[in-house]
């Protein structure tokens, strides 16, 4: 097939790296790949840089400017398939597709809980805007069906997969004197874009209630959220024992130093990549009953789930888990073994690719 990604997001987060390891995945599988993207984005810089065939399009904006490019790139490139992931994006592929009489099949990847809006033209944009809706996880394929009323047949969930390979457990202290690390600390790790939702102030709190002199917070991301969490750090007095290490390249690295994972999101999940990751690096992790996460982590057999915001309560769940090694090796081996079983990189195509020769199929009539 040929297929076609597009991505409005200028950001750079779990998404965009899900289209990349999916672009990955299928080219290696034999299909035609591409990414549209505003030529500002950062997505578009990377695929460049990673090998990724992409092309620049202004499509960034809900603007008939981009309606139009986007119909105008169409009438010049035919292909199978558009894989929409944005809202605006979806809505510029969904209506310049409605103006052409041979488009190419559509369908939508929803990545996030937040709420879907129940009026006419939202409702058009999932039924007959596309010809199927994608989730990364089932609770946000639930919403959608119970709450928006939208047809169950017409939506999947299909979480992100991850390679067992790349993400495995390893010799922590080997990993911690490549990093720079102190490897009698213990290390509380969050691996995410610096964002609000993702709850690191809240792991701020709790952290600063520690009383373990020889443990250290390892934050690995980059986001908008930086200045904020670098001054609750001042604020907290927290600046010796917690390290902002920055976008990481190879985040399976730092997975290896950690002792514990957490990510305390409060918003707009489905089943995030990096507790996926986590798991497959042998890990315990805490997390929050937020989107989809509870598809992936069972309290008290694979990880330890807290409410949302709740300082406290993960202040509770850390103390408990640093004071407890036995029981970190414990989850951290049902973490991996439940991962590897459920959220493979191959699971992911093979249900990817299925959805796409179907979606295919049903518009051309093949």
């Amino acid at each position: 097939m040929k297929i076609v990604h597009t991505e409005a997001s200028l950001g750079w987060g779990g998404q965009e790296i899900r289209i990349f390891e999916e672009s990955r995945g299928m080219m290696a599988r034999g299909h035609e790949l591409l990414l549209l993207c505003p030529p500002e984005a950062r997505i578009h810089q990377e695929a460049q840089r990673c090998g990724i065939p992409v092309q620049p399009l202004p499509i960034g904006k809900k603007r008939l400017a981009g309606v139009l490019a986007m119909h105008r790139w169409l009438n010049e490139h035919p292909v199978d398939l558009i894989n929409t992931h944005s809202s605006t994006d979806s809505w510029l592929v969904a209506l310049a597709c409605s103006l052409r009489a041979n488009a190419p099949a559509v369908v939508r990847t929803r990545h996030i809980s937040a709420a879907v809006s129940s009026n006419p033209a939202t409702r058009w944009l999932y039924t007959r805007g596309c010809q199927h809706v994608v989730t990364t996880g089932e609770a946000l394929r639930r919403e959608l069906i119970d709450g928006n009323g939208f047809p169950a047949a017409h939506i999947t969930s299909v979480p992100t997969g991850i390679d067992p390979q790349r993400f495995a457990p390893g010799d922590r202290q080997a990993a911690c004197v490549r990093l720079g690390l102190d490897p009698a600390c213990l290390h509380v790790g969050i691996v995410a874009t610096l964002r609000s939702w993702k709850g690191h102030l809240y792991l701020l709190e709790a952290f600063a209630r520690l009383e373990l002199p020889m443990c250290r917070l390892l934050i690995v991301g980059e986001g908008p959220m930086r200045p904020n969490i670098e001054a609750r750090i001042a604020e907290l007095g927290l600046a010796d024992r917690v390290s902002l290490v920055g976008q990481q390249d190879q985040p399976e690295h730092w997975m290896q130093a950690i002792d514990v994972f957490c990510l305390p999101s409060y918003a707009n999940e489905g089943v995030p990549q990096a507790i996926l990751q986590a798991m497959l690096s042998g890990l315990p992790i805490i997390s929050t009953p937020v989107g989809a996460i509870t598809e992936a982590i069972t309290h008290g057999e694979t990880g330890l789930i807290v409410p949302a915001r709740d300082a406290d309560a993960l202040y509770q769940a850390l103390q408990d888990l640093l004071g407890a090694p036995e029981r970190r090796q414990l989850l951290g081996t049902r973490a991996r073994q439940e991962a590897a079983a459920r959220f493979s990189l191959a699971s992911m195509l093979d249900r990817m690719e299925s959805i796409f020769q179907s979606a295919v199929a049903g518009r051309t009539g093949v």
